[in-house]
């Protein structure tokens, strides 16, 4: 599975089999799964058409509730607080069960 982040996350807590990529250090891969925050929502959305797969998963990580309420309006798919970050690889299977398969 290809994962591109648009924000900065530490590599090791991703599973051994995924692919994952930071965008600003230039992408190869068509991603399956896009991470993103607060931050680089904006970025996100003008560059998803080039970066993803026709079928693909946004996941958000958020600060606090104000996080949520703007990122609702931009449909991303997932959401996982920053505090919980250690159990990205659970949101990413739930997901690819859900939605990509």
């Amino acid at each position: 599975m290809n994962i591109i982040t648009f924000c900065e996350v530490d590599e090791s807590l991703f599973n051994p089999e995924f692919n994952v990529e930071h965008f600003h250090s230039g992408t190869s891969l068509e991603a399956d799964v896009v991470i993103i925050n607060i931050d680089s929502i904006f970025e996100f959305e003008e560059n998803k058409t080039a970066i993803t797969k026709d079928k693909f998963v946004s996941i958000a990580i958020i600060e606090d509730e104000s996080d949520y309420d703007a990122f609702k309006n931009f449909g991303i798919d997932a959401w996982i607080r920053m505090s919980e970050i250690s159990q990205i690889n659970n949101i990413i299977n739930l997901v690819n069960k859900r939605l990509l398969s």
